[in-house]
């Protein structure tokens, strides 16, 4: 299979190279979307995040590069590249960049 309108299906691939920082930002790349569920990359400069909210379904988190303070239900935790958190349902949670970082959102809808 080729990459052809940014399909990246049936191709072995790192994730830290598929989406790049970009200064005072926030950049995310879908990898997968449908109605099942989303598979979404993130990079966050230092100093980006997230503010608290809730989604009515659990998230999967897997800190790909450097490390994010996260907080759900009040709790913190500083999560590092390597590590995963899961978030969740209807619980407020929010992250922060504890320098830059990368991080892969698996949201499962069923």
């Amino acid at each position: 299979m080729t990459k052809e309108d940014g399909n990246l299906i049936g191709q072995a691939l790192t994730l830290a190279e598929l989406v790049g920082y970009q200064s005072g930002a926030v950049v995310s790349r879908t990898l997968i979307d449908k109605k099942i569920g989303t598979l979404t990359l993130f990079a966050f400069d230092d100093g980006q995040g997230l503010s608290e909210h809730t989604a009515p379904y659990d998230a999967f988190v897997q800190i790909v590069d450097g490390a994010a303070d996260i907080t759900i239900g009040g709790e913190d935790h500083r999560v590092s590249a390597g590590q995963m958190i899961i978030m969740p349902a209807n619980v407020p949670h929010a992250l922060r960049a504890a320098g830059r970082f990368k991080m892969l959102l698996v949201m499962i809808r069923a």
